[in-house]
């Protein structure tokens, strides 16, 4: 059985700040530093951290939202979780995501609600202190 992963992250930039840096390949390498492809149309695929994530992008509501099939390189081929950012105003100024990873698989469980922090929302607060 998988549990649904949710997690909350809190950005002090503007909301099309952070989107761009999930969702546009060049700033999602730059903020992340590691390589990625990002597809901004439904259907698009999308690889990230030079391919050990990927999958489809499944809908995109500019500045909103941000919905994709997801699945590490060394998970089984059948195994596929869906992953839900949304995008929204921080009390107080700037952005805050609600993330929302559903079925990734038990064994993998612990690594991918570690990696959001390690590989998403520490290096983004970092790279986005460097460009103010």
């Amino acid at each position: 059985m998988t549990r649904t992963i949710e997690q909350h992250a809190g950005f002090r930039a503007p909301i099309k700040t952070v989107f761009d840096l999930y969702i546009d390949s060049k700033k999602h390498t730059a903020a992340t530093g590691a390589p990625a492809k990002l597809a901004r149309k439904t259907g698009g695929a999308w690889y990230a951290h030079g391919g050990a994530i990927h999958g489809t992008t499944l809908l995109i509501t500019p500045g909103k939202l941000i919905a994709q099939s997801w699945r590490a390189k060394h998970w089984k081929k059948e195994e596929i979780s869906t992953l839900i950012l949304h995008f929204g105003k921080a009390p107080g100024g700037g952005t805050h995501i609600h993330l929302v990873h559903a079925g990734v698989p038990q064994h993998d469980q612990k690594g991918v609600r570690q990696g959001w922090p390690n590989y998403y929302w520490k290096p983004w607060k970092k790279y986005l202190a460097s460009k103010t």
